[in-house]
């Protein structure tokens, strides 16, 4: 049986293999400029799903390459982006969702890591912040992935995070990338 993996770099390449994360490199987005090229019906639902003209997008691939075309613009608009074409992206929420949290060790120490609906793994970090919005429906957090983009964490790997967290100066938070992380007031 091979040993479970030890270091944080050992945990990352691990999920990004289950999560069927490609070593490729993303596409550089940020460095394209084409122009805005209109619409085409384009859509990411609350829950994740993607449609097009209203139609789910049931193939994993094809989103998968979506989301690795995405770009979120200092405008606040989502766009799918080629070095030719910008189409814009209606986007109800958040255009990935957190669906797992992992944590390699542990109080101030740990490092949490969330994996997305579309493969991406990202450690809790400065570089990677979480950032909660209160609504009335409760605390609603989000991770950022890249660029602009956000997750929303859904409620399971959300309430891990607080399994792993601690009180601190009268709030709930977790310690994550050499971080403070607040969850919530007490």
């Amino acid at each position: 049986m091979p040993e479970p993996p030890s270091s944080l770099e050992q945990v990352l390449a691990a999920l990004k293999r289950e999560a069927g994360s490609s070593d490729k490199a993303l596409p550089p987005v940020d460095k394209w400029n084409p122009d805005h090229c209109g619409e085409i019906g384009m859509e990411i639902l609350a829950d994740g799903a993607w449609r097009h003209e209203g139609v789910r997008i049931t193939r994993e691939p094809l989103v998968k390459l979506f989301a690795s075309i995405l770009r979120k613009d200092g405008d606040g608009e989502t766009y799918l982006v080629t070095p030719v074409e910008k189409i814009r992206v209606r986007v109800e929420d958040a255009p990935f969702l957190a669906i797992r949290a992992d944590r390699v060790g542990a109080g101030r120490g740990q490092t949490i890591i969330f994996t997305t609906n579309v493969g991406d793994v990202v450690p809790l970090c400065p570089d990677h912040p979480l950032r909660v919005a209160h609504t009335n429906n409760g605390p609603r957090p989000y991770v950022l992935v890249r660029g602009r983009l956000e997750a929303r964490v859904l409620r399971a790997p959300f309430y891990e995070l607080v399994e792993w967290g601690e009180m601190r100066d009268g709030r709930w938070g977790a310690w994550s990338g050499g971080a403070w992380w607040e969850l919530g007031r007490a």
